[in-house]
């Protein structure tokens, strides 16, 4: 998709459409759709500093008791260790999205090998007949 916040929409929508074909119920579709639009947007303010010119790649893949996406940027290369949100305790607008990704997602990893920019990988694993997981509680 193109590096511009007003394609969002879309990856929001998409994103859903895969969840729901796979069966994930709605509450937790909600918060991953919301989690992985909230990291294509790091990637545009981060990465691309704003560039609306530029390309971020959405991979998805459900199986195995899994929701997984791989989003790719030739960006800035991020620091993993230098990401994080701010404090909780610090109540204001914005710099919650960090959190918000790593509480849905079991697994929020950068792939080190890539060269130029980022290939993030987020995890989030599905237990089947599990009602909590499946609806957010």
């Amino acid at each position: 998709m193109p590096s511009n916040p007003k394609y969002l929409c879309i990856v929001r929508e998409v994103t859903a459409k895969v969840g729901h074909i796979h069966g994930i119920g709605e509450d937790l579709m909600e918060q991953i759709k919301l989690a992985v639009d909230e990291a294509c947007a790091n990637v545009i303010k981060y990465a691309y500093g704003g560039d609306v010119h530029k390309r971020i790649v959405i991979r998805y893949k459900v199986d195995r008791g899994r929701f997984e996406v791989v989003i790719e940027d030739s960006g800035v290369k991020a620091d993993p260790e230098a990401i994080m949100g701010r404090r909780l305790e610090d109540v204001r607008p914005g710099g919650l999205g960090i959190h918000f990704i790593k509480r849905c997602f079991d697994i929020f990893e950068f792939d080190g090998k890539k060269k130029k920019g980022n290939r993030l990988r987020l995890v989030r694993y599905l237990k089947e007949r599990n009602e909590d997981r499946y609806h957010g509680a």
